[in-house]
């Protein structure tokens, strides 16, 4: 079990909020029935959409012992109305990345909700943790989606989880218990995991997407220039390649969905493509170890390999 502050979970795993619509609902309620905190991505998803997905939530998880999340992008345009809609639907922790908000520790202040921040320097932790975070989420650049740094996990967790006294959670290749263990004994409290949760039977993606992990073989994630502005990590695929080449069409359509964009495609809408299963025009976020991933598994099943790493 561990405390991030009066939150208690059982298994310190984190389901990462994986946008867009690949973290739902029926995901993260999975995750927090097994003990875990369950993530829902609030990124691109609009406010009513996000009630819907917190309360859907809600109503499927029957188990003590886990928390419900929800994982918004600070690039967002609309990050802290996302933010507000959490908290008024009694969310347990709200997760955020891609960028970092000061602002969020007091806009959360005396309502209970835990603030856990994706940071990848020491630097940064410990400016999350002066300012009010209950814990941190560490990322190197062998993790999926958009990254904050080149260096990896393994090479950024020790010195931070050494340096700071709140809760440390490592993200980036974790794919087997065993990266789970050698995640710990760099001194990390528990864990997040995207990659491995995406080839889940929770998980509400197109069963091609899940098949793109399955059948990806080491080297096959590469890392791309997102019009986020931020690199990212995803599988080899024609619309990848055409961002490599930098062959993309600017988008037809664009409801500035971004603080700050490069307008030479559409990130969102190449996500959501992926999501439906459309190999030729989607881009397919995954951790540079996703090739490790060689069966869909339950939500249940992958917290049963896990557990006995956390067994004290």
């Amino acid at each position: 079990m561990l405390a991030i502050g009066d939150l208690k979970i059982n298994i310190p795993i984190i389901q990462g909020g994986m946008a867009i619509r690949a973290s739902m609902a029926k995901l993260a309620a999975a995750v927090a029935n097994e003990g875990g905190i369950g993530v829902i991505a609030g990124t691109a998803l609009s406010i009513d959409e996000l009630k819907k997905e917190i309360k859907r939530a809600k109503d499927m998880i029957v188990n003590k012992g886990g928390a419900l999340g929800v994982n918004i992008m600070y690039a967002t345009t609309d990050f802290m109305e996302l933010v507000q809609v959490s908290i008024e639907a009694g969310i347990d922790v709200i997760i955020f990345g891609a960028g970092f908000s000061r602002d969020i520790f007091e806009v959360a202040k005396g309502t209970g909700v835990k603030i856990i921040p994706i940071v990848s320097s020491l630097k940064l932790a410990k400016i999350s943790q002066k300012l009010g975070a209950d814990a941190i989420v560490v990322e190197g650049g062998n993790a999926g989606g958009h990254l904050g740094t080149e260096k990896d996990s393994w090479d950024i967790v020790g010195e931070i989880a050494e340096n700071v006294s709140i809760p440390v959670f490592g993200a980036g290749g974790v794919i087997t218990p065993e990266d789970a263990e050698r995640m710990l004994a760099l001194g990390a409290d528990g864990i997040q995991m995207g990659s491995r949760f995406i080839a889940a039977e929770e998980c509400e993606v197109d069963d091609f997407f899940k098949q793109m992990y399955i059948n990806c073989k080491e080297g096959d994630v590469v890392e791309m220039m997102s019009s986020a502005g931020l690199p990212a990590n995803a599988i080899v695929s024609p619309y990848v390649k055409k961002v490599l080449n930098e062959t993309t069409e600017p988008p037809k359509h664009c409801n500035r969905c971004l603080k700050k964009c490069t307008y030479k495609f559409c990130v969102n809408e190449r996500l959501v493509k992926a999501h439906d299963g459309n190999y030729e025009e989607g881009i397919f976020f995954a951790g540079r170890d996703a090739w490790k991933i060689n069966e869909i598994l339950s939500v249940k099943e992958i917290f049963d390999r896990f557990k006995k790493v956390f067994k004290e």
